[in-house]
């Protein structure tokens, strides 16, 4: 049995509405930790917060969308 993590994960606000593309957010030591909310024990990426300021910044200006 594996021990819960100790970081607070929340949902991303563009994960789909569908169940099916799920992602969940943690702050972590040096950035952000991003996983699969249907397998929490799976993998985790880890993002330094410079990456993961540059990630949020092209989401806000929607230079992301429709990749």
């Amino acid at each position: 049995m594996t021990s819960p993590s100790p970081h607070k994960w929340f949902k991303s606000s563009h994960s789909g509405g569908s169940g099916t593309e799920c992602v969940e957010c943690a702050r972590g030591e040096d950035g952000f930790l991003v996983r699969d909310s249907k397998c929490q024990q799976g993998p985790v990426i880890a993002v330094r917060h410079h990456s993961w300021s540059s990630f949020i910044a092209a989401l806000r200006r929607g230079a992301l969308e429709d990749r």
